[in-house]
């Protein structure tokens, strides 16, 4: 045979059985990928189905197939779910020999794992050596957590601060001042703490609730008001429900009621989040020129009817001529109840300044009797009504009227005292002019 033809058949067989190999070659790859895609899909579904070991299992066999690290640390993730701790070492272990690159990430996940095995030491010096080579603040909390499981709360306070210092992270400050303020007694750093925070980044709902409940607990009324104020503000301005607002307020006025009323004034100025309680503050301080400024202000914006009750009786107050004002405090008084609203304290006021100076008795003793139906044991009212029963010549009844309430008031109110004696004095004559 001619040397040229046993090359071509040599040259066909090489080709014919290295074609044979490479084409083998690309479906066993062909035959892997397949498998692969097959895995991915029922790891997924055992996923969905939260069969989280058979999920490890499938994601571990995928990585040990295609040496790709994403299944890794899908295995260990899931790992995790399946709380296969073990397992998750022993693949944090290759992750850390295989990926350097990702060697802190590995090692924080054998950290943990090792935490949920109760190793609290392994974990200790695992995280020391972490943290010397890689100190973030997530290894700072990391190692804080250890020495919180191991009921060592002075370092776990200490790496907490670490960890806070780095990241300035809300759930991080939590923790720090739970264990300040709960376990090592240091209450006051923990309440510098969550101040801090609130002056430079406002009122979170965790940390303005923390403050809120601390100081209640030390019975800071102070401190409760000023974190309460805070969140009202706050409430206001994100157009939080109005139950919601409601009841912060109810809780700064309950907690005003514990205060003298200067500072109740002075937090109302500033807050104006209740401005007729602050104007009753002014008239129950005797700022009666302040009370009056601020009811008109408010019944120019509102037309509240009641708010014109409250004027006749600041401006009256505030007369000098109270005769020369009498018209304009009948008027507002009557625009006041006519509207409907019941206020026994201006049908008593009105209805005494009726009978006091002789404008219409009768009406007088009538609205004092209407106030009487909502409070019968109310002491002025009561005095209200036998003053107009002694402007009406009925003295006898105007001391059975009276005289149950002095065992009450005894002869320390002078104005009660002047109408008794007056109403003796009215008794006396009348025995006289008998006789």
């Amino acid at each position: 045979m001619p040397s040229y033809n046993r090359l071509i058949i040599i040259i066909a067989v090489i080709f014919l059985f290295g074609g044979c190999a490479t084409t083998q070659t690309k479906l066993q790859t062909t035959k892997q990928l397949q498998q692969n895609d097959l895995d991915i899909l029922l790891a997924l579904d055992y996923q969905y189905k939260k069969q989280y070991k058979k999920a490890t299992k499938i994601y571990t066999k995928l990585y040990h197939s295609t040496k790709k690290d994403i299944y890794l640390k899908r295995a260990i993730l899931l790992g995790y779910k399946s709380k296969q701790y073990n397992k998750v070492i022993s693949l944090a272990n290759i992750g850390i020999k295989t990926f350097p690159k990702d060697y802190q990430y590995y090692t924080q996940q054998k950290i943990l794992a090792f935490i949920e095995l109760k190793q609290l030491d392994k974990a200790k010096q695992l995280s020391q050596q972490l943290l010397i080579k890689y100190p973030t603040s997530l290894n700072y909390e990391i190692i804080a957590n250890i020495f919180y499981n191991q009921k060592d709360f002075k370092n776990s306070a200490k790496y907490y601060e670490s960890a806070y210092a780095k990241n300035q992270n809300l759930n991080t400050l939590l923790r720090l001042t739970d264990i300040l303020y709960t376990y090592l007694q240091q209450k006051s750093k923990a309440l510098a703490y969550l101040q801090t925070y609130l002056q430079q980044k406002g009122c979170h709902k965790k940390v303005c609730g923390k403050l809120f409940l601390w100081y209640q607990e030390q019975g800071d009324v102070d401190g409760m008001l000023s974190v309460l104020s805070k969140m009202y503000k706050k409430a206001k301005q994100l157009n939080i429900s109005q139950d919601k607002v409601a009841s912060i307020q109810a809780l700064i006025l309950a907690l005003l009621e514990q205060k003298d009323i200067k500072f109740s004034i002075d937090f109302l100025e500033k807050t104006k989040i209740d401005q007729e309680r602050l104007i009753n503050l002014y008239y129950q301080n005797n700022q009666l020129k302040k009370a009056l400024k601020l009811t008109r202000k408010l019944y120019k914006k509102t037309h509240d009817p009641q708010l014109l009750g409250k004027i006749a009786i600041y401006e009256f107050e505030l007369a000098k001529d109270k005769k020369k004002v009498l018209k304009h405090i009948i008027a507002n008084f009557e625009l006041s109840l006519s509207s409907g609203i019941n206020n026994p304290n201006f049908q008593n006021y009105y209805g005494y300044l009726l009978i006091d100076y002789g404008i219409d008795i009768k009406k007088g003793i009538s609205l004092v009797k209407q106030a009487l139906k909502t409070y019968p044991n109310n002491i002025a009212y009561i005095d209200s009504l036998s003053w107009g029963y002694y402007k009406l010549h009925k003295c006898k009844k105007a001391l059975q009227t009276i005289k149950p309430i002095l065992s009450l008031v005894g002869q320390q109110d002078i104005e009660i005292k002047l109408h008794y004696n007056k109403i003796l004095k009215c008794l006396k004559n009348r025995k006289k002019f008998l006789k």
